[in-house]
């Protein structure tokens, strides 16, 4: 019997589109262990919510632009505009060196979220096939995820022994190579149109994607712990005595990377629900072990686990998302996604850096409250299965 060749995943522009990707997560990636820090010695302390809030906000403002660009004038295009706003912010950091400066240019930086991630997503959806996506969106998840790794890390480090200028530009070479390696991608979108400022006209069903509002509304719910991370572990590992606040990132990260190859193709083999539902239970494990301890052992522990959760979580969802979507609204339904997981993200920030206020004492208080979101998550899959059965 004559098997059917599967397709080659690793090829060449699936291989530039994950390390143009590594390279971009890490440039701003790089930059959020020592951010806090940052913005305090510039007298902005209070405003510790704001980094991660006001970046998500204007991520997930750009996303059904940047959805539209992305069916309209090709995935190409978006994934450059999202780089470049990245090395453009990289240089503007040192100039605008005042609080109100700074808030600026976390709004501005958005952006680049709000486009590259989008048109990325529907780029590896067009080069790969349907009963590979989950395997597919995994590795490129990984690809990402190193960079969400070794940013943090390299990003710290850079800080430690040389300025915080030096961590700006650095961030800013790193958006440039991502951007470098985009200029021979081949389009994918076949019938292309020229850019007119008709396409930024955005009607109520440009927006959302009605199709894929159950993998938005997990997303939503699991990505609320991710803004509080963000937003207080810098302070959270500073009291352990951790020097390097970047190692939480990296280790979860690691954790990220070993287990997503392996969840990707257990989504496509094993359905996603049941992998999905799988995540929320380690994700809310992981937040509950974060919050009680106050060792570094542990502390190290709880970013495991939380890397193992979002390992699972993120290609199965990405995958489901792709699997509810319309072929001629992929960019649409990706967006719409990825508003959610922004829109987590930013109020997780938001409401921890309010709650917060350099209390250390309430950051374990703030992680069981995201724990208790991953299960409202869980339940609502439940749900939801036992309706369709119904």
């Amino acid at each position: 019997m004559i098997t059917k060749p599967s397709h080659p995943i690793y090829n060449i522009h699936f291989g530039l589109v994950c390390l143009s990707s590594l390279l971009f997560s890490a440039s701003f990636n790089m930059l959020i262990p020592e951010l806090p820090e940052y913005l305090s010695s510039m007298g902005g302390a209070e405003y510790k919510g704001l980094i991660i809030a006001l970046f998500t906000l204007t991520a997930g403002i750009s996303r059904p632009f940047s959805g539209r660009l992305t069916d309209t004038m090709g995935r190409v295009p978006v994934m450059a505009t999202g780089s470049i706003v990245c090395f453009i912010c990289g240089f503007l950091y040192p100039v605008l060196s005042t609080v109100s400066g700074f808030l600026f240019l976390r709004l501005l930086h958005g952006f680049s979220t709000g486009f590259k991630p989008t048109a990325t997503a529907a780029y590896v959806a067009d080069i790969i096939p349907r009963e590979r996506w989950g395997e597919a969106l995994g590795l490129h998840g990984l690809c990402f995820s190193t960079g969400m790794a070794i940013g943090p890390a390299i990003g710290s480090s850079i800080k430690l022994y040389f300025s915080m200028n030096m961590l700006f530009y650095a961030s800013s070479l790193f958006a440039l190579l991502s951007i470098l390696i985009l200029l021979n991608m081949k389009e994918t979108l076949k019938d292309k149109e020229r850019f007119r400022f008709s396409i930024l006209k955005i009607s109520r069903k440009d927006i959302i994607a009605v199709e894929v509002l159950p993998a938005a509304i997990v997303t939503f719910l699991s990505y609320i712990a991710y803004g509080a991370i963000l937003t207080l572990i810098p302070d959270w590992s500073q009291h352990m005595g951790i020097e390097n606040k970047g190692l939480f990132f990296m280790v979860y990260t690691i954790a990220s990377l070993v287990i997503r190859f392996i969840a990707g193709k257990a989504s496509d083999q094993y359905g996603r629900i049941r992998i999905i539902n799988i995540g929320l239970v380690l994700l809310f494990v992981s937040l509950a072990v974060i919050g009680f301890v106050d060792t570094f052992t542990g502390l190290m522990v709880g970013a495991s686990i939380y890397g193992i959760a979002t390992g699972i979580l993120s290609p199965a969802l990405n995958a489901w998302t792709v699997d509810m979507s319309h072929v001629d609204h992929r960019g649409k339904a990706m967006a719409t996604m990825y508003i959610a997981l922004e829109a987590g993200i930013g109020l997780g920030a938001l409401c921890a850096g309010w709650y917060y206020q350099d209390v250390i004492a309430k950051i374990p208080i703030i992680m069981y409250t995201t724990a208790v979101m991953s299960i409202m998550a869980l339940v609502y899959m439940l749900l939801r299965k036992r309706s369709q059965l119904a």
